[in-house]
């Protein structure tokens, strides 16, 4: 394999983000200019629609891309192929502790609960999830909704 291939086959989503940003930050580091193409490989999922790590993958290089940190072109674009992306480096991306506020952003990709969202990541405690919540709607990222009776969230 390449060393600028990284396969994430079989992996969660969250081993796949953490392994990601490793292998980025990594030739982002080597190559301060930026510049560095890197392959990734995460599969187009069984059913053929785009599996979990394609969508998740490609939902958090959009954010990065228009974050101005990285750019990317998807598989389909460059030769056919929806199991793979490529990706130029051009800044470190963000520490890990950044997830809580992408987790909860891609969580509300259907309308939740306050409720829920609250139960769901309570193991941050509910200062930094109501922080994240908070951080989110102030980048335009998150709107408050009404869910059924409820205070909720959607992405935007």
């Amino acid at each position: 394999m390449s060393s600028n291939k990284l396969d994430l086959h079989g992996k969660t989503w969250t081993e796949a983000l953490t392994e990601f940003r490793d292998f980025y930050n990594s030739a982002a580091r080597a190559h301060p200019g930026g510049g560095v193409q890197l392959e990734v490989v995460h599969g187009y999922g069984s059913t053929g629609q785009g599996g979990r790590l394609l969508t998740s993958l490609r939902n958090y290089l959009e954010r990065q891309a228009h974050a101005g940190l990285l750019s990317f072109r998807t598989g389909e674009a460059v030769d056919g192929n929806p199991g793979h992306t490529l990706v130029t480096t051009l800044r470190v991306l963000p520490a890990a502790g950044d997830d809580l506020a992408d987790n909860i952003w891609e969580y509300c990709a259907r309308p939740q609960s306050h409720k829920k969202v609250m139960n769901r990541f309570r193991r941050y405690g509910d200062p930094k999830v109501q922080q994240a919540i908070r951080e989110l709607q102030g980048q335009r990222r998150l709107r408050a909704v009404n869910v059924g009776r409820e205070k909720g969230y959607e992405a935007v």
